[in-house]
């Protein structure tokens, strides 16, 4: 990818390299869930242990000398269409080298009265819109598929609260809802040129291997635990590494 081609110009020229994602609450840094004193639901917000920290702490390794500036566009219960609603503000007027993306665990549950299929295009016509827009200012662009959500619910869930949003998630994740979403978006990255860094199917392919991957969420629902964050940063380094 150019980004790797201008970190190594810049060990040189010390110019700076800047990074954006944009993404959901898994971008954002979100966790654990809790309820709070008023009885409501909140959220664990852990920005260091995010993989786009991890991202960060990977490239200054191998580029100490290189400024590196890293944009969280990350926003608990984002949607792809409320990201290209936002990315000219929290993205573009930044003017970053390298755009990754991350939509589809909310975009799966948006609860629109169109029939599921409707749903996709609608999801797929927002990332068109965020690709187009970070394309025309000369940003290059990463998509990144993400996590798979619950496929049960985990007996750590006692909440009845957090168990009917479990039943949710696992609802459109067993149901072939959320992939039927990521298979559309990687089909859309294919005729647009653009990158994927498919850590879904890393996921699932833990899962088929009989890892319980309920264990691998933080909150048992959606949110990877940190160490599972850190797959995101490796995978997405690599695909830096060796897309062309």
């Amino acid at each position: 990818m150019k980004i790797i081609k201008k970190i190594a110009d810049n060990t040189r020229t010390l110019e700076g390299v800047t990074l954006a994602f944009l993404g959901d609450s898994v971008t954002q840094g979100c966790f654990e869930l809790y309820k709070n004193a008023s009885g409501g639901v909140s959220t664990v917000f852990d920005q260091q242990s995010s993989y786009e920290m991890t991202v960060l702490k990977i490239l200054n390794t191998f580029f100490p000398t290189v400024p590196i500036n890293i944009i969280n566009a990350g926003a608990s219960g984002g949607k792809a269409a409320k990201g290209l609603e936002r990315v000219e503000r929290d993205v573009i007027r930044h003017a970053p080298d390298l755009t990754v993306v991350c939509f589809g665990l909310n975009d799966c549950k948006a609860k629109y009265s169109k029939v599921e299929s409707e749903n996709i295009k609608a999801y797929v016509a927002a990332l068109e819109g965020i690709f187009t827009k970070l394309q025309s200012a000369g940003i290059e662009v990463l998509f990144m598929t993400p996590n798979m959500m619950n496929t049960a619910i985990s007996p750590h869930l006692t909440d009845p609260s957090f168990i009917k949003v479990a039943e949710t998630c696992a609802d459109f994740q067993t149901r072939g809802v959320l992939e039927a979403h990521l298979t559309a978006a990687k089909e859309l990255c294919r005729k647009m040129g653009i990158p994927v860094c498919d850590c879904y199917a890393i996921w699932k392919k833990l899962y088929e291997s009989g890892v319980n991957t309920n264990e691998l969420l933080s909150n048992k629902i959606n949110h990877p635990t940190r160490e599972m964050n850190k797959l995101f940063a490796i995978e997405l380094v690599r695909t830096m590494f060796t897309e062309e």
